[in-house]
């Protein structure tokens, strides 16, 4: 299985955390390098201990800053496993589900082409003819045996 998949640490990135206080005082906490959902809550729990937000808030914006640290390819990993862990599906049908899902636009090319390349890592299960392709997500269990086999 691709090592990305399953990863806690995700790629070098930024985090900036703004709050006010009930005095007006202003407080900035940002964070550079290897952010790991841990990191990310364990700021948040900073700001909430603070009193910067309400703790249905915090669990919001800790759900929002893994979502915008995850890479798109990911998102869409997520999205397939989510939304068709046993059924066949077609690139249009991850476009909808993946816009449902994140709330953000995607194209049918990036889509089409993240499907390719996890047919070909041996994610997805590919058949029809290039204009009507279909994918199914392997199985974990296939996948194990897969992995025995090449060995």
């Amino acid at each position: 299985m691709n090592a990305r998949l399953g990863a806690d640490c995700l790629p070098a990135k930024k985090m900036r955390v703004e709050l006010f206080d009930t005095e007006g005082n202003r407080y900035t906490v940002a964070f550079e390098g290897q952010i790991t959902r841990d990191k990310a809550l364990r700021l948040l729990d900073l700001v909430e201990l603070l009193g910067g937000m309400p703790n249905g808030d915090a669990n919001r914006v800790a759900q929002n800053a893994s979502k915008e640290t995850t890479s798109r390819f990911d998102k869409v990993w997520s999205a397939i496993q989510k939304s068709f862990p046993l059924v066949w599906f077609s690139s249009r049908d991850v476009l909808s589900v993946f816009e449902q899902e994140m709330k953000e636009p995607i194209n049918l090319s990036t889509v089409s082409t993240y499907l390719s390349r996890m047919a070909s890592k041996g994610l997805l299960l590919r058949t029809g003819q290039s204009n009507r392709l279909r994918y199914k997500a392997v199985s974990k269990i296939a996948q194990t045996a897969l992995n025995q086999q090449v060995r």
